[in-house]
């Protein structure tokens, strides 16, 4: 039996573009994203790889992109479920702030300190521990048994909730997911064993 779980973060948005702190704020796909969105799409078609049901977050920018990937692979009835569990990351007081802004008002130490430590959160925000800490019973409770039992699954969503995800999914330590990077728009394909433990993975970032 096939186990398969795809990750894909969200197309360049509007306020990617900016350079600004997005968080639970909901601005759409660039040009580019939508590039991005249908590229993502394509390879996963030339994978032969077809869906059973999509999660996606509340936010239009993972919504869009899905989408996208949907449509290219002639998907787009598909079932989706969408649930604020894996939106991204709170980023509470500085949403909407310029990250070099952001800099010259709190110093450099300080935003990068809320940007890439792993349990300290800005003010008013969440850490990324804090958004692991509701990514990963929703993953638990509602995704995992689906691809347990056979069900083929693409989850669309955002750089931190999806780390959340990555990170239980690979074993990795708190240092390390600070370090990893998901390009925007660039699917990850898991294949897990009847332990639900990571087969194959495979980055489909350019």
């Amino acid at each position: 039996m096939e186990r398969l779980l795809v990750l894909v973060r969200h197309g360049q948005s509007e306020w990617n573009l900016k350079n600004l702190f997005t968080g639970w704020k909901d601005p759409d796909l660039t040009e580019q994203g939508i590039g991005e969105a249908k590229a993502a799409g394509g390879k996963l078609r030339d994978m032969k790889l077809k869906f059973d049901v999509a999660f996606t977050s509340d936010l239009t920018r993972a919504q869009h992109t899905l989408k996208l990937i949907l449509a290219e692979l002639g998907q787009d009835g598909l079932e989706t479920i969408r649930d604020q569990a894996l939106n991204e990351r709170d980023y509470g007081d500085i949403t909407g702030m310029n990250k070099d802004e952001a800099r010259e008002k709190f110093g450099e130490e300080q935003v990068h300190i809320w940007r890439r430590s792993f349990d300290v959160p800005p003010p008013g925000g969440e850490s990324l521990k804090m958004t692991a800490e509701r990514v990963l019973p929703y993953y638990r409770a509602e995704i995992l048994p689906r691809v347990m039992e056979g069900t083929r699954v693409i989850v669309a969503a955002h750089g931190n909730s999806l780390r959340a995800l990555i990170m239980e999914l690979e074993k990795l330590t708190p240092e390390q997911i600070l370090k990893r990077e998901l390009g925007t728009g660039a699917p990850v394909v898991y294949r897990l064993d009847e332990d639900g433990q990571v087969v194959s993975v495979e980055d489909l970032a350019d």
